[in-house]
């Protein structure tokens, strides 16, 4: 057992933070923070600087798992617990704010949105978007998670959601986990069929976008299906 001495060092973000704003803390010095103490061998902020030294950017921060998070020295079972609720609230933060003022303009920019939140995802995912008469989000939900043997869901249940959120219009998401956002034939049956079945109900189905990593795909903008 051995002690750890909580230096001043390790003070001076948080004095920084009280009083200059956490906005002008450097990504070292709000990490500083989040782990509290260091180790034997480095303080807390020599600490934060090599976790990020090591990372090729600051997203792959969100993608470490607890696992990989605990390997990292100074970083044990509790503290990989509260980063990645950390994370995990900061995100929905900020998809909270999104939700709640954006108004859906194009289909770039859902797009843009969408391949940062699905473009790493492993499986598909299919998510509806449902909107109101100005085009304002009132929900955003996953709908399907793809399996082996089924890969995309039916309309039944997109529109029971857009039924139960009395939305007008709603946009089809979702991801080609290999990359490529061509269209298949699937896809292109889907979208004939969603778009029919909104018809039916009197809710327009605005677009369907296929996302990856780093390029999406629009029916609306590619297509006349819709």
């Amino acid at each position: 057992m051995y002690t750890i001495e909580f230096k001043e060092e390790a003070l001076r973000p948080r004095e920084r933070l009280m009083d200059k704003g956490a906005e002008q803390l450097s990504n070292q010095e709000l990490l500083a923070i989040l782990l509290r103490t260091g180790t034997r061998q480095d303080s807390v902020l020599n600490l934060s600087t090599k976790i990020l030294n090591d990372l090729d950017s600051l997203a792959d921060f969100r993608k470490l798992s607890l696992q990989e998070l605990q390997t990292i020295s100074g970083i044990g079972k509790v503290k990989s617990i509260e980063i990645k609720a950390m994370l995990e609230f900061a995100r929905r933060i900020s998809e909270s704010d999104y939700l709640n003022s954006e108004r859906i303009l194009s289909s770039e920019r859902i797009a843009r949105k969408m391949m940062f939140e699905l473009g790493d995802k492993q499986q598909e995912h299919l998510v509806a978007i449902y909107l109101d008469t100005q085009n304002r989000i009132i929900e955003q939900r996953t709908i399907f998670i793809g399996t082996v043997r089924r890969s995309i869901a039916e309309p039944r249940e997109i529109l029971h959601f857009a039924c139960r959120n009395m939305a007008t219009s709603l946009i089809i998401v979702h991801n080609h986990p290999s990359g490529s956002v061509s269209p298949s034939e699937n896809d292109l049956q889907f979208t004939q069929k969603i778009k029919r079945s909104c018809e039916d109900i009197g809710i327009v189905c605005l677009d369907h976008i296929i996302v990856g990593k780093k390029d999406y795909y629009s029916f609306r903008e590619e297509t006349n299906l819709l």
